[in-house]
């Protein structure tokens, strides 16, 4: 289990639920997008090391070090009003709780500021680890579910209108505290940040990790959430069926080439509730469940968030 996984089972064991067993049958609630709420941590799941008086904590403190595709739960200074990350400010929780996540890309260092009241200024620049990508030949047609680059190009900019619609949306949820578990058990056929070559044309590189299992087989949310965009009775040239969470704080979840979606639009969700059933829609070479993770505009590695098997 990786150093964030490690602090969140410490600090929020309390608050998570990994269980897969899915939920007795009920009609699922559902309640319309709602703006962020700064959710509040009490100060007995602070991490021990930190469950001291607030004046003791004059720095950063960080679950995990950083790494390109990683996501770090981290602390601001005590008194701290607001916090930049690289001049973004961040929602910050009671206690200056606040998730910091780092793109396949991402700079080999980031900038945190914190604002204090009195006009005071903490500054820490923190290192960010490479990663180590692959390349991959998948065996599938570059323009996934249509025919040709015409109905391609016809289809693709409503479909990324819809997606970016979903992950503009910001809901109340708490499931970005849990310890993420794997939505289905199965091979590790693709990894994150891989440059994938289909059918010997250079795509880009692989957003997300690739599980194979048989068509069919029910998978389940890694962790709480809303539903954002659920394409039940359509399929995305690419994406297929596709399933998005918002998991709070600007975290969320995608899951790809679904042959069946068992939630909708503004459903409430929680950890290991059955969601979908893996299938090979979109742009495929075989039954597979794609997960794909976010925070805010930089791509997650969810392998990095589960334990390793």
């Amino acid at each position: 289990m990786g150093g964030r996984s490690s602090f969140l089972l410490l600090c929020f064991a309390a608050l998570a639920t990994c269980t897969a067993t899915p939920p007795q049958a009920s009609t699922p609630a559902r309640i319309a997008p709602v703006a962020v709420e700064k959710p509040s941590i009490t100060p007995a799941q602070l991490p021990p090391a930190r469950a001291q008086t607030e004046t003791a904590r004059a720095d950063f403190w960080f679950s995990s070090p950083a790494i390109q595709g990683g996501l770090v739960t981290a602390q601001a200074p005590s008194g701290a009003r607001a916090v930049l990350f690289n001049g973004t400010e961040l929602p910050l929780t009671a206690e200056g709780f606040f998730l910091i996540g780092f793109d396949r890309d991402a700079e080999n260092s980031a900038s945190l500021v914190a604002l204090f009241s009195d006009g005071r200024r903490k500054e820490h620049y923190l290192p960010v680890a490479p990663g180590n990508w692959r390349i991959e030949h998948v065996a599938a047609n570059p323009t996934g579910g249509a025919k040709t680059s015409e109905e391609f190009q016809a289809r693709r900019g409503p479909e990324l209108a819809r997606i970016n619609a979903a992950r503009a949306v910001r809901v109340s949820s708490e499931g970005w505290r849990q310890n993420f578990i794997r939505p289905v058990e199965g091979r590790i056929s693709g990894l994150f940040g891989a440059q994938r070559i289909y059918n010997g044309t250079p795509g880009s590189y692989h957003s997300g990790m690739d599980i194979a299992a048989p068509s069919g087989t029910p998978f389940v949310a890694p962790a709480d959430g809303v539903v954002t965009l659920a394409a039940v009775d359509d399929t995305f040239t690419l994406e297929g069926h596709l399933l998005m969470i918002d998991h709070g704080m600007g975290l969320n979840s995608a899951f790809l080439h679904c042959s069946e979606l068992l939630v909708r639009e503004g459903d409430v969700v929680k950890q290991g509730q059955i969601i979908g059933k893996v299938g090979a829609t979109g742009r495929a070479s075989g039954p597979h469940l794609h997960w794909g993770m976010k925070w805010n505009s930089a791509r997650i590695d969810p392998k990095l968030l589960v334990p390793a098997g």
